[in-house]
């Protein structure tokens, strides 16, 4: 247990700060791996953390894996922006599953002229979604108000 890192439990993962580390209990086949990108995420440069997070979105266990997804939507928020291979990654991923907050995190924090073609048909569509559904609940919401006016004057 170097440096007090305790991957079994997964305690103190999200403190690593070490690439080093996470790439030799990768080699161990340690738990906890998918937690302890997250803490790369937050603690290490982009370039850095990419291909580690990527791997982690390969790990057998599904709960490791959705932390790696969450590892890249961390990435997004924080450096503004993703590499190649993450957003290869995401988009093979697709909008569902594991990848939707992640997805959703690049769309909103990584600039749209920043964005590859998929990710900015993504953005498209759902902003044009968004109005859709915001124009369908005005209108739901106008007709109930109507319904509610006519039933208070007729009773």
């Amino acid at each position: 247990m170097p440096h007090g890192w305790d991957w079994e439990r997964g305690e103190s993962l999200l403190a690593l700060d070490r690439p080093e580390e996470w790439d030799a209990a990768f080699e161990r086949g340690e738990a906890g791996l998918g937690t302890a990108v997250i803490g790369l995420a937050f603690h290490c440069p982009l370039a850095d953390v990419s291909p580690r997070i990527v791997k982690a979105m390969q790990l057998p266990d599904a709960g490791q894996r959705g932390f790696a997804f969450t590892a890249a939507g961390h990435a997004a928020r924080l450096n503004g922006e993703l590499t190649p291979e993450l957003y290869a990654a995401l988009r093979a991923e697709g909008p569902g599953g594991f990848a939707v907050n992640a997805i959703a995190d690049t769309l909103t924090f990584v600039p749209f002229r920043k964005l590859p073609s998929w990710f900015k048909r993504q953005w498209v569509y759902a902003a044009v979604r968004n109005k859709l559904e915001a124009w369908w609940l005005r209108s739901v919401y106008a007709v109930e108000d109507v319904w509610r006016a006519v039933r208070g004057r007729g009773a």
